[in-house]
């Protein structure tokens, strides 16, 4: 299953600190929580969505509803908390492990159906939403190549692009990660 979390940071002034945070110890702390098994941070290039966008490939609802989710970091934003904005969360099936993007990649989502990202010579996979929030109800995402895909240009409604922030963490990478710190 795919869980996805997305927000805004109303703070310029503490943002960096914020997506450091994220990025290099809450990432890290949630892929160790067993049952999660992928974890990415994502930008918005486009706008009318969510700035940030996270991607967790996890097994199931009870993951998110454990003692070891909660203890290990879920959740855990207080001290920035009066900055998050526009937070979503969302666990979608349909498919097991969330793409891994490179710096090259960008994700496009689409919450109006595959067509659109069909249209830009994407090939989308389906994602219905299961538990939380339950919208947008379907999603589809896609994997592009930056040179290898024509130029999105305008997007349709509904559809938004997110560069990488982060390397895929995986529980092999996120142990090297730990090691090297």
């Amino acid at each position: 299953m795919i869980y996805t979390v997305e927000c805004g940071f109303a703070d310029p002034d503490s943002e960096a600190d914020w997506n450091d945070f994220y990025s290099l110890e809450k990432l890290p702390a949630l892929i160790s929580v067993s049952g999660f098994h992928t974890s990415q941070r994502f930008k918005a290039l486009s706008g009318g969505c969510p700035v940030y966008l996270a991607l967790h490939s996890i097994d199931g609802l009870d993951i998110l509803t454990g003692d070891e989710y909660r203890q290990k970091g879920g959740g855990n934003f207080a001290r920035w908390q009066r900055h998050i904005t526009d937070w979503h969360r969302n666990l979608y099936g349909g498919l097991d492990r969330a793409p891994a993007l490179g710096e090259g990649d960008y994700l496009v989502l689409s919450a109006t159906g595959p067509e659109p990202l069909i249209r830009l010579g994407l090939t989308p996979q389906a994602m219905q939403a299961v538990a939380m929030e339950k919208v947008p109800e379907y999603r589809w995402l896609a994997k592009g190549e930056r040179g290898k895909t024509p130029d999105i240009g305008p997007l349709p409604e509904g559809v938004h692009v997110y560069a990488p922030m982060t390397a895929q963490l995986t529980r092999d990478n996120n142990d090297a990660f730990e090691k090297a710190r």
